[in-house]
């Protein structure tokens, strides 16, 4: 299968590089599948989880928003956070989906409810992957 150079970057490290054969990403709309020779494009995502197959296998990852740009010369991710599901602090995540909850209970201008709902779609993506890695060992 052809491959594609993939970086994966965010504000403090490159998360991940190497060469690709897809990825899968969450859009806002659903989820985007990058192949090699994908058409040019600038798309934001949600955050979720990624999927990366790499010599034939599939690594999954968390990522927070942000966007992915696809050049001739391979893709760029450009997220907030990326974690892979074994470095995720399931207690800390907890934590968050807590905090989340109860600023959503509170009476909020429409930028902190959103900030809110934010912060309570990572904590969910979070959990998610940290508990399907622990039943997949």
């Amino acid at each position: 299968m052809k491959t594609f150079p993939l970086d994966i970057l965010t504000p403090e490290h490159q998360f991940f590089s190497t060469h690709a054969e897809a990825l899968t990403i969450q859009a806002p709309d659903g989820s985007l599948t990058i192949l090699a020779g994908h058409a040019p494009l600038v798309a934001p995502f949600i955050p979720g989880s990624l999927s990366v197959k790499v010599n034939g296998e599939w690594k999954e990852a968390f990522h927070s928003s942000g966007f992915l740009e696809v050049l001739r010369e391979g893709v760029i991710v450009f997220a907030q956070a990326c974690e892979w599901p074994e470095n995720i602090d399931e207690k800390r995540a907890l934590e968050a989906k807590r905090r989340a909850e109860e600023r959503l209970r509170q009476r909020q201008s429409i930028n902190e409810h959103q900030n809110s709902q934010i912060a309570l779609a990572r904590a969910m993506v979070r959990l998610q992957l940290a508990r399907k890695h622990i039943n997949l060992d």
